[in-house]
């Protein structure tokens, strides 16, 4: 058996506006050290079709459920960055069992506030409207970068707007409602006896220390690792730092989970998710 057969996968569950490859540079160093990673598109992004289903993150984690069935994957490592924080914070709710680690970029525990919430709903809106849709696109997405990033690295601000203006619109709006409508993670996190690391950015303007730490501290087996001139998107502003905290938590995890060895098969990137 090589040794990437008895390692825990890694899943790469990427942010709001973006797609599987934002997470490449993870996904590629991390074969290259012989761990499987799959990084799904998730509905609605990249190649994977949004479907019909109402908006929920429930729907979310139950298509990675399905996505890792086809792979043969029992259990696995989930790192979500923003919205994939969400999703893996859902599927956690759902498959407690199948969650061997978690890695939480960006992400809050608690739910939106009401005026938070309410600004979803009216990008939700405004972004299907042909009128305002590319303006409020235009708007938003430099805020998922910190001020070092848009400063230092323009093509990484270029990069993010142009997926952002390629996404579906619609998908854009069904992500922010279910995000929207999604329940408090506190309990959930508590319950989670999985080695976890919680990846903030020093200049993200759109999850504040406090909402970071509050995770760290939910968590039993957390630990908290601030990245430097980074933002809210700290796998394309910070890969290699990024990288350094999953392969952490993926040592921690095979120095306690020895004797739970997974043999996954055929696993890759791509769209991943099933379209209902």
């Amino acid at each position: 058996m090589s040794a990437s057969a008895t390692r825990v996968p890694v899943v790469l569950l990427h942010a709001l506006s973006l797609h599987a490859t934002m997470w490449e540079d993870q996904a590629s160093t991390l074969r290259a050290f012989g761990h499987p990673v799959l990084a799904p598109d998730q509905r609605g992004f990249g190649a994977t079709p949004l479907g019909d289903a109402p908006p929920s993150l429930d729907v979310v984690a139950d298509d990675l459920a399905r996505t890792l069935d086809e792979h043969g994957i029992d259990r696995a490592v989930l790192a979500g960055s923003s919205m994939g924080g969400y999703a893996a914070m859902a599927f956690l709710r759902r498959f407690p069992d199948r969650v061997a680690g978690l890695a939480l970029l960006s992400a809050r525990a608690t739910t939106d506030s009401p005026e938070a919430a309410a600004q979803r709903l009216q990008f939700a809106q405004l972004v299907q409207d042909e009128q305002t849709g590319r303006a409020v696109v235009e708007r938003a997405t430099p805020a998922l970068l910190g001020a070092t990033t848009r400063q230092r690295s323009p093509e990484v601000l270029a990069r993010v707007l142009a997926d952002a203006h390629a996404a579906d619109p619609a998908a854009l709006a069904w992500a922010q409602q279910a995000i929207a409508a999604r329940p408090d993670s506190t309990d959930v996190l508590r319950a989670a006896r999985v080695p976890a690391v919680v990846i903030a950015g020093a200049e993200d303007e759109l999850v504040d220390a406090d909402e970071s730490r509050h995770v760290t501290d939910t968590l039993p087996h957390a630990r908290l690792v601030t990245v430097a001139d980074a933002g809210h998107l700290q796998p394309l502003e910070a890969p290699e730092a990024v990288t350094a905290a999953l392969r952490d938590l993926i040592d921690e995890i095979a120095a306690t989970n020895h004797d739970r060895p997974v043999t996954p098969t055929g696993v890759g990137t791509g769209n991943g998710a099933p379209s209902c």
